[in-house]
């Protein structure tokens, strides 16, 4: 009965482990100095210090937009793992099923960049 249950107690010595260990080394290292100073009190952001120009700057929409299309083709581009991985299973199926998808992917793609979605201004 212990050998079914014995990789489920090792990962479970494991998950409480290494909460337990950071909680221990952070009352064992050197605490930080406390206190308020000039220094401490800087907004900071980031790695961006209160030095750095125009905090309220303005992103163009190009912006957005090529961060929305990049999420939007890497979510796509995780859909076509699971049919790759099956593709000896489905057959002759699977593999239109992958060529219509990647195809409708291409006809996205070229239709972004005739738009000039892709290009930074």
């Amino acid at each position: 009965m212990l050998e079914n249950w014995l990789p489920f107690l090792i990962y479970a010595l494991f998950a409480a482990a290494i909460p337990a260990s950071m909680i221990a080394m952070s009352y064992l290292l050197p605490r930080r100095p406390v206190g308020r100073t000039r220094q401490r009190m800087l907004p900071f952001e980031s790695g961006v210090s209160e030095g750095a120009p125009d905090r309220e700057r303005r992103f163009t929409v190009s912006f957005y937009l090529t961060a929305i299309l990049f999420i939007l083709f890497d979510i796509e581009i995780v859909f076509l793992y699971p049919l790759a991985v099956r593709l000896d299973a489905l057959g002759w199926f699977g593999l239109v099923e992958l060529l219509v998808f990647i195809l409708i992917l291409g006809v996205a793609y070229v239709y972004i960049w005739r738009k000039g979605a892709l290009n930074w201004h």
